[in-house]
């Protein structure tokens, strides 16, 4: 069966909660043990149902945000999933008192209930209407830049499109590029600021419901932050001012110095070579192909995955009018099927999306059989699958960039180091909104220009006085959609680079690691996966110095300026 094949059907939403109270008073009520565990079954396979059917309703919505029947599903789920929400609550509350707590425990794993206490905090029946709207705001903001039609060069582009362009060899180009972006988020800055600004608030609200003194620790909790709180978050970025920000402004002056330019500014931070970015030489179908080639050769299980992922169509990698905008890995329950969705555009991000999502979809395929709650781990720790399978790949990377192979490697190492700046960035940004959301929106842009600044010195907008304001940030998705998010990017790079490293010893050895931490899904905690497989914790003063180490000492041994 492939993909098209996948059957969606509106869950009846009545008989759904009808079958869920009956399973929810099997349980915590003097039942037998036997009766309760069979009872906790039938719940996860419910969620799985409900879950299948949102998932198909949101994937086919991003494929096409022009079409009513699955908008209207879309709009269906974010005005009922918070209604469900309260029914996995009621599970959570009746799985914590049962009198057979300590059986279940040991069979179901400690993790569960204490994923389950903290969930507890994060909902109550009275914030329901609070959370439709949340989720109202986040898809009218997905749908607002799936919807860009951006004029440039006497044609019509949407935002993933102009991505070349803001690539380009020659300046000019990329300049009018990056000018026209800015223009299409101009115009549409009025709605922007109100869905943010409605957004904050209604968060802000939710979190005094709840009793939380703001939203950050409310943020924090929803994500199953079980080991870290905002002060270690802190220590980490501490380190990532001190240690690597020198090193990328660093790494931006060899830049401008191999592109001949003395003043650079915001528009030529995308291009790394004068002689172009290092793009794949060939189309989706080509590199799909190539990419079989790759998991094939790379390790049995990973040739087994990729051959179930493109034989049942669940790559959708092309860029078209009215797809929704980024790139994700999602996963269909009762299929038992990851899902990848990209937006090619011809360069080098391809490859790198493509192993990305590959890296996501390979770690939930190998924990599919997991029980419900574990297949997935927290963000953080499953952004480390993705962004090792981007550096695991490079042995295979000559199949896609031919001459181009070296020049790949050296502006993959050095944007994934040069990111990290960005991504604390974007954390300490969502810190200070929350902690004071009264913030105007002209304050909000104020202060991202500010944290930029200190983050990201190098960064000049030039003429381009929309950007200079304060408003890169409309672009990040993350921010309306998926609050204190994206701090997991660049804890998990930090995590990534450990794998590089091993990878360049011992592949074989480096894979097997990777393998057996992806088996392990979500069974333990960021701070505990990281244990087992051995790699040093980002929150520890030090760690990312000492991690950035062999990185710099590559980068410094490449003469650039011949690339």
């Amino acid at each position: 069966m492939k993909f098209k094949d996948y059957v969606y059907v509106r869950p009846n939403l009545e008989s759904y909660i009808e079958k869920m109270e009956q399973e929810l008073a099997k349980i915590s009520t003097g039942q037998d043990l036997e009766t309760e565990r069979e009872a906790i079954h039938n719940v996860f396979k419910l969620v799985d149902e409900m879950s299948s059917m949102a998932v198909l309703a949101s994937i086919r919505n991003s494929l096409d945000t022009k079409d009513p029947f699955y908008e209207a599903e879309q709009a269906f789920f974010d005005e009922n999933q918070p209604i469900m929400q309260q029914y996995y609550h009621q599970f959570d509350q009746k799985l914590l008192s049962s009198a057979h707590r300590d059986v279940l425990e040991k069979e179901l794993g400690s993790l569960l209930f204490e994923s389950s206490e903290l969930s507890q905090k994060t909902f109550s029946p009275e914030i329901i209407p609070d959370l439709q709207k949340e989720n109202r705001l986040s898809t009218q903001y997905s749908k607002l830049l799936a919807a860009a039609e951006i004029e440039f060069n006497d044609q019509v582009y949407n935002l993933s499109q102009m991505s070349p362009f803001l690539q380009d060899k020659d300046r000019e180009t990329r300049h009018q590029a990056q000018l026209a972006v800015s223009k299409y988020f101009s115009e549409n800055e009025t709605e922007l600021d109100q869905i943010y600004d409605e957004l904050v608030q209604v968060r802000h609200q939710i979190a005094k419901t709840l009793g939380y003194e703001n939203f950050i620790q409310l943020g924090y909790d929803r994500f199953g932050r079980l080991d870290y709180n905002h002060k270690d978050v802190k220590t980490y970025r501490d380190q990532i001012y001190h240690d690597v920000v020198p090193l990328v402004t660093e790494l931006t002056k060899r830049k401008a110095a191999r592109l001949g330019i003395e003043d650079p500014k915001s528009y030529d931070l995308a291009l790394s070579f004068l002689s172009g970015n290092p793009s794949p030489k060939g189309d989706r179908e080509w590199m799909v192909n190539h990419a079989k080639t790759m998991y094939r050769e790379m390790n049995p299980v990973t040739h087994e995955f990729f051959e179930f992922m493109s034989s049942k169509d669940l790559l959708d990698l092309d860029s078209k009018p009215g797809k929704q905008g980024g790139g994700y890995c999602t996963y269909i329950p009762t299929y038992e099927s990851p899902f990848i969705f990209a937006n090619f555009n011809g360069t080098s991000h391809d490859v790198e999306v493509l192993t990305h999502e590959a890296g996501h979809a390979l770690q939930v395929y190998l924990s599919r059989h997991l029980l419900h709650s574990y297949r997935w781990p927290t963000m953080e720790a499953a952004e480390i699958h993705s962004m090792s399978m981007e550096f695991l790949a490079w042995p295979w990377m000559s199949l896609f960039f031919e001459e181009d192979t070296d020049k790949f490697k050296f502006s993959h190492l050095a944007g994934a180091i040069s990111f990290l700046p960005y991504g604390v960035l974007v954390d300490e940004f969502q810190h200070e909104i929350y902690q004071h959301p009264e913030l105007t929106p002209d304050e909000r842009k104020a202060t991202w220009r500010r944290i930029e600044k200190k983050y990201m010195p190098f960064k000049d907008y030039g003429d381009d006085e929309f950007m200079e304001k304060g408003t890169y940030w409309f672009r990040q998705g993350h921010i309306f959609g998926a609050p204190f998010y994206y701090i997991d990017y660049t804890l998990a790079q930090v995590c990534a680079f450990q794998y590089w490293v091993m990878s360049q010893e011992d592949h074989e050895k480096a894979m097997e690691s990777y393998l057996a931490l992806c088996r392990l899904g979500g069974s333990k905690t960021f701070v505990s996966l990281l244990e087992s497989a051995q790699l040093e914790n980002p929150f520890h003063d030090g760690v990312v110095k000492k991690i950035i180490e062999p990185i710099k000492a590559y980068l410094d041994s490449v003469n650039d300026m011949k690339l």
